[in-house]
């Protein structure tokens, strides 16, 4: 080889070295075990306070996972999501996104006080979130993942970033695809982080369009859901209908099996096939393969729950998850 060449091979390699000694560095600011010693029963605490809740109402499991989302997404995990308005702080909750629609608040309040009294001072709101996600999903028959810990709180929120920075129902492919890979997310983690619809439930306000207007949808379905939701914005706009048309209550594949067969319920979920958005083989494969789902939903939701995290000195431990310290 010549010189000039192998030369630039080595300056290849070593910027490679660099680039994996970075983000092994960024994924070590996190750790599964952050919490053993200061609080070691911290995770049992939060399982419990969410096999209360879902016992209680099954669709909270999707509520917070949808909550987890919705924070990430803003300011990366950080728990801004959390916190209300106040006289020196506007915050997430009022965007257009989140109004009318987030939901589970109450629940974070009080497995936080649970950890509060066993720990205080010492776990944030946000790492607590992602723990109670993770145990809502797995409380509705899902997959169970090792959560990295040690996040921070912010003691900011961002109406603006979350009015921008989070898809809508009536998101196109392409637009689902920008908003992901801006958060260091693939086309495979979107479609199996979409896959989350197969718990919850949807406001007619948010599939009125879809189930009125697109062309790319089941009749049937189609008709069924105009008994519970009006052409025109009003009196049903809250009206709620399962997102997966199989089953809302259990985490598995039945979402993709529906889009397959033209029953998704936003215009965004069905954009996830047969809408020429490049993502098609990925959602059948899924609609095929539930096991295969569920590998890359956890390799995805773990993903997710590293975007931008506080650490170390960064942000606080909110003592009140709804307000700064």
């Amino acid at each position: 080889m010549a010189p000039a060449a192998l030369l630039l091979t080595r300056t290849a390699a070593a910027a490679v070295a660099v680039a994996c000694v970075l983000a092994l560095g960024a994924m070590a600011q996190l750790s599964p075990t952050f919490y053993d010693a200061s609080c070691p029963n911290l995770q049992a605490i939060v399982r419990s306070g969410m096999a209360a809740a879902v016992q209680q109402e099954p669709r909270m499991g999707a509520s917070i996972l949808r909550l987890f989302f919705h924070d990430c997404f803003v300011q990366g995990c950080d728990a801004s999501v959390l916190l209300d308005d106040s006289a020196t702080l506007t915050g997430e909750k009022n965007a257009a996104p989140n109004a009318n629609s987030l939901r589970g608040f109450e629940v974070i309040d009080a497995v936080k006080s649970q950890v509060e009294a066993a720990c205080p001072g010492t776990v944030s709101c946000a790492d607590i979130l992602a723990l109670a996600a993770r145990d809502g999903v797995n409380l509705l028959s899902g997959p169970t993942w090792t959560v990295q810990l040690g996040r921070r709180d912010t003691r900011t929120a961002s109406q603006s970033a979350a009015n921008s920075n989070l898809p809508s129902p009536s998101s196109s492919a392409a637009t689902l695809v920008s908003a992901f890979a801006s958060n260091g997310l693939d086309s495979r983690d979107l479609v199996a982080l979409s896959g989350a619809h197969t718990i919850g439930a949807a406001r007619c306000a948010s599939f009125r369009s879809r189930i009125y207007n697109d062309t790319n949808i089941n009749a049937g379905f189609a008709a069924k859901r105009k008994q519970i939701c009006g052409p025109q914005a009003g009196g049903t706009d809250g009206n709620l209908a399962p997102m997966d048309a199989m089953s809302s209550v259990k985490f598995d594949n039945g979402y993709f099996r529906n889009l397959v067969s033209q029953f998704g319920l936003l215009h965004s979920d069905q954009e996830l096939f047969g809408a020429g958005g490049g993502v098609d083989s990925i959602t059948a494969g899924y609609a095929r393969n539930g096991a295969a789902f569920s590998r890359d939903f956890v390799t995805a939701v773990v993903k997710m729950g590293n975007i931008s995290p506080l650490t170390g000195s960064s942000g606080e431990i909110r003592a009140n998850c709804r307000k700064p310290n």
